[in-house]
């Protein structure tokens, strides 16, 4: 069995690199009201993660090439976007790996999660000068919504004012508003 599951994450390692596209269906781990897509761009260096959980469904695009993560929460109606920083956002090729073994294996299960706040109140629109830093894929996603500034912090105890969003069981994203 451990042989089977060593060539299944070479595979995945190896075909992640390869593919132009891939598209990927994640469940979160006993909750079946929570699924996402995941499709990676490789050409572009662009991931599409588009979430399903009623209200609290959201879209995250992590643009390697920019540099940039920005998630559209439909609860909040706005555009949250964060530099990529490569100590806590995995690079495109683990994505990837992570995503092929969770579809493949199912057991395979991260529990990494970013915890970033913004402040409320602090939001902009995109201007020209801002999409030319960010993007057309973010453009995309955030254009006519409020864009709000996220900074890494530390997990918060007091969950209300929070959202998820992420990649369901690979990368969660924690979205709290700042209470200062």
């Amino acid at each position: 069995m451990n042989g089977f599951a060593a060539v299944l994450v070479l595979l995945g390692v190896f075909w992640t690199q390869t593919s132009a596209l891939d598209t990927f269906v994640l469940r979160e781990p006993g909750n079946d009201y929570v699924t996402g897509t995941m499709t990676i761009h490789n050409a572009n260096q662009i991931v599409e993660v588009h979430v399903g959980s009623g209200l609290y469904s959201s879209d995250t695009i992590f643009d390697y090439s920019r540099g940039y993560v920005a998630t559209r929460l439909f609860s909040r109606n706005a555009c949250f976007i964060m530099k990529i920083n490569k100590e806590y956002i995995p690079e495109l090729q683990e994505l990837g790996r992570l995503a092929f073994e969770r579809q493949t294996m199912k057991e395979v299960y991260s529990p990494n999660n970013v915890w970033v706040r913004f402040q409320s109140g602090n939001s902009i629109f995109g201007r020209a000068k801002d999409w030319l830093i960010y993007g057309r894929a973010i453009e995309h996603l955030c254009a006519g919504l409020p864009l709000y500034q996220l900074e890494r912090t530390d997990p918060i105890l007091n969950l209300q004012g929070c959202a998820n969003a992420g990649i369901p069981s690979i990368l969660g994203i924690k979205i709290c508003e700042n209470e200062s």
